[in-house]
């Protein structure tokens, strides 16, 4: 509980930690006895990160994504550097600190750089010109930037998870001509079965896109500009074919930044350890977001984030409420496009997807209307779903499994009436 007086500095300008400043009050004036200070690395305005697609795309300017200001609360530009955990202060790189009685680390995730040959130079760590992450609006801009100049523009984008399939069709809708290289046997892999994912496959195939799975990438090819900067020109793919490229972006994943807590002792694995409190292994530093591993999980997305932040804020503000205890996370997606003849693909993922011996599998596919809704029932309870092209029951499935209601009629939830 956070008694009068008390400062609370959170670390992370992003969905998580802007929430919790939010539910604290952070620049209402709600507790005028609770100093809330947010450390927020970009210089930009707070954005949502999920919507950096629809700014690439064209569809969205960048306003648009922006996150409610916490005003006074936030230190825009400012990168915490290290911890002192046993003066209670975080030390930044403009040279102050922060003190603290509760710390909270919303510090996210970093886009995962393979190790490609011809990515970085011997001891070198700046990527050649052209060559992008997809994870900022720093990234967004300059990719935007990249294919603006002109129509036709040659991409390779890298990775097939949902990340690299948004991208894809981003550029794809402001004319690039795009190439998507997965590794895996199918796109988005970890999300959709092989019936799913071959629709996504003929969607995106539609668009333009040309799509090579089962393909690993061995490393990328640059020349030298006059001033000697390297630019990209080409990806080698490890059975020897080569593509040429203008633009390359690196859609390989994300990791949790567990930097800070790793320098100040705290317990990291995958991400930073907490319990049901949001507590690390010291009791008066939390993690949310990305960057927190509760139960042996790491989420990566949205709605765990905002769950994990309107907990700890519960926490910290002296409610009695139960702990965090996890989030049931639904993935949805929506691939646009302004072709007439393409319609749009909407994308709901949640649960338990791949069946266990004895569970129950009921599918629909309609290959006229593109449409496919699969579910994963085990025992008389909801496990997982699937449902393309056609979101009218995502509503009903969604509260059948997150509420884990035991099923009496599941067929109603599969067809257009079950309710949205």
């Amino acid at each position: 509980m956070i008694s009068e007086q008390q400062r609370v500095v959170v670390i992370g300008a992003g969905l998580a930690g802007l929430r919790l400043a939010a539910r604290l009050g952070a620049g209402t004036g709600a507790d005028a006895g609770r100093r809330v200070t947010v450390l927020g690395e970009e210089r930009h305005a707070p954005y949502n990160r999920v919507l950096l697609a629809e700014v690439l795309a064209g569809r969205y300017a960048p306003e648009v994504t922006a996150l409610p200001d916490p005003g006074p609360a936030l230190r825009r530009g400012v990168r915490a550097v290290r911890v002192d955990r046993a003066d209670r202060t975080v030390h930044c790189d403009d040279g102050s600190a922060e003190r603290y009685d509760a710390l909270v680390l919303a510090t996210g995730s970093n886009a995962v750089l393979p190790p490609l040959r011809g990515l970085f130079e011997p001891r070198g760590r700046e990527l050649p010109d052209g060559v992008h992450a997809f994870r900022t609006m720093d990234d967004c801009l300059a990719l935007s930037a990249a294919v603006a100049v002109r129509s036709g523009v040659r991409a390779v984008v890298i990775g097939g998870g949902l990340l690299g399939v948004s991208a894809a069709r981003a550029l794809a809708e402001r004319g690039a001509q795009v190439v998507l290289a997965q590794q895996g046997e199918r796109l988005m892999e970890r999300q959709l079965d092989a019936d799913a994912s071959a629709l996504l496959h003929a969607h995106l195939t539609a668009l333009g896109i040309e799509i090579h799975t089962r393909c690993r990438v061995r490393g990328l090819t640059t020349t030298r500009g006059p001033a000697g900067g390297r630019r990209v020109d080409g990806v080698e793919f490890a059975d020897g074919y080569r593509l040429d490229a203008e633009v390359v972006v690196l859609a390989c994943g994300v990791r949790p930044r567990t930097g800070l807590a790793l320098a100040a002792g705290l317990d990291v694995r995958t991400g930073i350890v907490v319990d049901d409190r949001l507590r690390t292994s010291d009791p008066l530093v939390h993690a949310i977001g990305d960057c927190a591993e509760h139960a042996g999980r790491v989420y990566g997305l949205a709605g765990p984030a905002l769950d994990q932040a309107d907990a700890l804020a519960r926490q910290l503000g002296g409610a009695t409420a139960p702990g965090y205890t996890g989030t049931r996370a639904l993935t949805r997606l929506t691939l646009t496009t302004p072709a007439a003849n393409t319609a749009t693909l909407d994308l709901a993922v949640f649960g338990e997807t791949t069946a266990l011996p004895g569970d129950d599998v009921v599918s629909l596919a309609d290959a006229t209307r593109r449409t496919y809704r699969k579910v994963v029932v085990r025992g008389d309870r909801l496990v997982g779903g699937v449902l393309l092209g056609e979101l009218s029951t995502v509503g009903a499935l969604a509260r059948s499994w997150q509420d884990a209601e035991a099923l009496t009629d599941l067929s109603h939830l599969l067809t257009d009436d079950g309710g949205s």
